[in-house]
């Protein structure tokens, strides 16, 4: 059965990404659109727009053409937004790899892609050339400047005559990510100019908010959560989106102080910064009116202690969580602000959960096990259809028939359950539930009350093959906090009181640092690798 947003629908504007997006700013063309938060360097709305336009014409006078991919291996600067959209107004596929790429890495999306140029910084250089060995692009742009490379100037040079490029909003592609979805190795998402306009234009009825907004953008552009939510829906209020390049806990909140940030968009690893380090307490954040989390599972108990940290220093947030995923552009299901709730609902949304449906979106939760309709309170894998669903992964179309389905509905691998108020809460992975005498073990919820230990700085946990039985058996990977000397039988003995007999956790191994993505997920496969 499907369910609906409890939101009434949206009208999405046929235009192209930078019309849309861009359009608010517009009115406004004097005030900041981006600012640099380590250099605080300024690049006002009517600055961007012109230097949009110089970046399309320039691409042209190189060349490229409608289609073309430009891959762009660069982190936060102020510069990735223009780079973007002027990619983009060129009716040219942005690519962007993640900073943290190797060099063979790169070169599987260069190729894959079939990516023309590749636009990156001094820094990345050194794997860019390596990549482009292996996989050869026109050529390297080097935004800040190399010998022997064009750079930022030049794509912004005078000479070469604007361009107007027909774009068909719902069939031309705008950017290229890379996601391993639901199984197996990185595939093309392809992503049209109507997808990202669409989730946009979803997104924005949810948060009330206007022009004034401060948005910190440290996750990374890189990753479509940073492209839709923190870079292009800031640019779309009007607001000013402050960049960072990458996560310091000191920069990030030295940042909020001084440039008087209202709204952050995070991934879990940062919360817990946010709630068990003592820098914290040396910062004024009392600016901060909101803060979403998305990407991972974001437990309810740490939603609250960051929260009631906060206010208790004089502020007023409210942190709360979102859902999505690549192929998704990226949002389908988000907590609105507080003023902004769905028509009749008058309650409080459970910082466990991931809030509604956003508009113009329909659900389904089936049944792993019988491929129908999970009964009304039952769990199952969530399925989402709407107007910000993939067009497909690039030249795979059996990936692509087995994650949306003739009838639009994507398959997202995900356990969820719903309430009679329309409020989803994701359990976990289907692929990653622990099967252990035929009860299903999620292991996000063992984190969440493993890094709820005060000892525990931060933890992980992954199902081991148990060869007696089988199944599998819950084994944590466990961070401690500074000074801390626990053990792991008190992990084990904490964990007994906490959970069901067939949850308990029956191995447990200390480690540094929990391997995680630049976007916060948890990397189980190297995890289970060294299990």
């Amino acid at each position: 059965m499907a369910l609906a947003s409890p939101f009434p629908d949206v009208e999405i504007p046929n235009k192209s990404v930078p019309e849309a997006v861009l359009a608010a700013g517009r009115e406004r063309p004097d005030a900041p659109a981006l600012i640099d938060g380590l250099k605080g360097d300024v690049i006002t709305h009517g600055q961007l727009a012109q230097y949009v336009d110089r970046v399309a014409a320039n691409l042209h006078a190189r060349g490229l053409r409608k289609g073309d991919v430009v891959a762009v291996f660069c982190p936060n600067t102020q510069w990735f937004p223009v780079v973007f959209h002027g990619i983009a107004a060129a009716g040219c596929v942005m690519s962007p790899i993640n900073s943290l790429y190797t060099p063979d890495e790169i070169a599987f999306q260069l190729k894959d892609s079939g990516a023309k140029i590749l636009i990156t910084i001094s820094m990345f250089l050194d794997r860019a050339t390596a990549a482009a060995e292996k996989s050869p692009v026109d050529e390297i742009v080097v935004l800040d400047g190399a010998e022997g490379h064009a750079n930022l100037f030049d794509l912004l040079g005078a000479d070469a005559p604007s361009v107007q490029v027909d774009i068909d909003p719902a069939e031309d592609l705008v950017t290229l990510p890379y996601s391993s979805g639901t199984t197996g190795l990185p595939k093309g998402v392809m992503l049209t100019h109507r997808n990202l306009v669409a989730n946009v234009t979803q997104c924005l009825p949810l948060l009330k908010t206007g022009a004034d907004e401060r948005i910190i953008a440290v996750l990374p552009f890189f990753h479509i959560y940073g492209l839709t939510v923190l870079m292009n829906q800031g640019l779309a209020l009007g607001g000013t989106v402050v960049t960072l390049p990458r996560f310091e806990l000191e920069d990030f909140l030295r940042t909020i102080q001084d440039h008087k940030i209202t709204r952050a968009f995070v991934a879990p690893p940062i919360l817990l910064a946010l709630a068990k380090h003592p820098l914290v307490d040396q910062y004024d954040l009392s600016s901060l009116q909101s803060i979403l989390s998305g990407a991972a599972p974001l437990d309810e108990q740490l939603a609250l202690a960051v929260e009631q940290r906060l206010r208790a220093k004089g502020g007023s947030v409210t942190v709360a969580q979102g859902y999505g995923m690549t192929e998704l552009s990226p949002v389908s299901h988000t907590t609105p602000d507080p003023d902004a709730m769905p028509p009749g609902f008058s309650g409080e949304v459970p910082k466990g959960s991931v809030g509604f449906a956003i508009p113009n979106t329909e659900c389904r939760l089936i049944d792993p096990s019988t491929g129908e309709d999970a009964a009304p309170g039952e769990r199952g894998e969530l399925w989402v259809r709407g107007p910000q669903v993939m067009k497909g992964y690039l030249n795979n179309e059996e990936a692509t028939r087995s994650t949306v389905d003739a009838e639009g509905w994507l398959h997202t691998g995900d356990v969820a359950i719903v309430d009679d108020n329309g409020i989803y809460t994701v359990v976990d992975r289907v692929k990653e539930l622990i099967k252990y005498k035929g009860y299903q073990v999620a292991p996000a919820e063992l984190e969440a009350v493993l890094i709820n230990h005060p000892e525990i700085a931060d933890a992980a946990v992954i199902g081991v093959p148990d060869k007696e039985s089988g199944e599998e058996l819950p084994k944590a990977f466990v961070v401690r906090a500074q000074g801390s000397e626990l053990t792991e039988d008190a992990v084990m003995a904490y964990m007994g009181e906490k959970v069901a007999p067939h949850k308990k956790i029956r191995f447990v191994e200390f480690i540094d640092q929990v391997p995680k993505s630049s976007a916060g997920k948890i990397l189980r496969k190297e995890l289970k690798a060294r299990a």
